[in-house]
């Protein structure tokens, strides 16, 4: 069963953000997602210093069953990437919510997250989703 954090937002494309004390986002794909790509093989990640949109691509991620964009949940430069995903991509799958984020992002207009779904109306749309 996939876990939902409270604390993040997520993206009807599966990606949650976090906010962090100082203001930055960080961003990863939900255990619903990772649990339907399966195993992940491969990730490819934004450069830093750059400019990502609001739903904009950032990045793809590859499993053994497909490859998905990941798509920037709000606007921003990215000013920090996941190195590790380079040689460990299949933290993706062990730890999405803490060890297997992405990148993390400054971002332009903070309030885009509201634009986001919480925890309960993501899962209820995951839920959706499968049937």
């Amino acid at each position: 069963m996939a876990e939902f954090p409270g604390e993040l937002r997520y993206a009807e494309s599966h990606e949650w953000a976090r906010v962090e004390e100082d203001g930055t986002i960080i961003v990863g794909i939900s255990d619903h997602a990772q649990e339907s790509l399966g195993d992940v093989v491969y990730v490819e990640l934004p450069e830093v210093n750059t400019s990502v949109s609001a739903k904009g691509e950032a990045g793809v991620v590859e499993s053994v069953k497909a490859a998905s964009d990941i798509l920037s949940p709000v606007t921003g430069t990215v000013i920090a990437v996941n190195e590790e995903l380079e040689d460990a991509p299949e933290i993706v799958n062990e730890s999405p919510f803490e060890k297997g984020w992405f990148f993390k992002l400054q971002p332009e207009n903070i309030t885009e997250l509201d634009e986001l779904l919480d925890a309960n109306a993501y899962q209820e749309f995951c839920e959706n989703e499968e049937h």
